[in-house]
């Protein structure tokens, strides 16, 4: 991949960057590849599900959107542990599928994980998950009535 066409697109994962930079170090040192760049497919690089976060200040709301093309809510996990929400799954190959023939191959498959700091004081049971023709959506409050701002009267 070459410079001008990374800032031509401006849509670009982490993985891209990584890739980026081992093909960078790789041409300097002179180490082979172990991927090929031109067959280094988005198949070959890790699920990264995309999200939307949407904050609603008047409904006191927060809704996380992930695209999860494929699964079921069986594949999916979500965590919360020291104040981060974590979604995290499997999107499996299926066994009958045929490696030969393939020109383009853009579908991900494996592991993925994707954190998100909560607000401070949301406890877990105020965290709803729904999940619909493999898009998840969860919401949790924005803030809590602990914190929200306070007036102060001045005497």
């Amino acid at each position: 991949m070459s410079l001008t066409t990374f800032f031509d697109e401006p849509f670009y994962s982490l993985a891209d960057f990584d890739r980026l930079f081992d093909e960078a170090f790789n041409a300097r040192t002179g180490a082979v590849a172990h991927r090929h760049p031109e067959n280094a497919n988005a198949a070959s690089r890790p699920m990264r599900p995309r999200m939307d976060l949407h904050e609603d200040q008047e409904k006191n709301l927060v809704t996380a959107t992930f695209e999860l093309p494929g699964l079921t809510k069986e594949h999916v996990q979500i965590d919360v542990k020291d104040g981060v929400l974590s979604v995290a799954g499997e999107s499996t190959v299926s066994s009958e599928r045929d490696e030969k023939g393939y020109s383009v191959r853009e579908r991900r498959f494996g592991k993925f994980s994707r954190a998100l700091p909560l607000p401070q004081g949301i406890k877990p049971e105020e965290i709803k998950a729904s999940m619909v023709d493999g898009v998840l959506t969860v919401t949790f409050p924005r803030t809590t009535p602990e914190m929200a701002p306070k007036k102060i009267a001045i005497e």
